[in-house]
């Protein structure tokens, strides 16, 4: 099944996005997910690329990137930042601290 991400955002974005904000290899035989990509363009994106990004995929897709991250997709503080703007843009509640990897003694 396709996640919003893979519906809502055309694969020359992603492609660009991928290019531009990974600088190494995919783990394993899997091609990365949209969600992925996107997270980690939201943590390494100048403010031209953040209001693009708003534009072009909207806030409800962004938050939707959120809540699907897992541990170490989106800094801690681009976590901060995206939140504010986007609980205030789309009302939609966001946890106040990114996931983080929890392990077991």
């Amino acid at each position: 099944m396709e996640s919003q991400a893979e519906l809502l955002v055309s694969k020359d974005l992603l492609s660009d996005l991928e290019r531009r904000f990974f600088w190494w290899e995919p783990v394993g035989s899997e091609p990365r997910s949209p969600a992925r990509i996107l997270a980690q363009a939201m943590s390494f994106a100048g403010f031209d690329e953040i209001l693009r990004f708003e534009r072009e995929l909207g806030p409800d897709l962004l938050v939707d990137v959120m809540l699907s991250a897992q541990p170490g997709w989106i800094d801690a503080r681009s976590w901060e930042f995206w939140r504010g703007r986007l609980m205030r843009a789309t009302g939609r509640v966001v946890p106040l601290e990114a996931p983080t990897r929890s392990f077991d003694a």
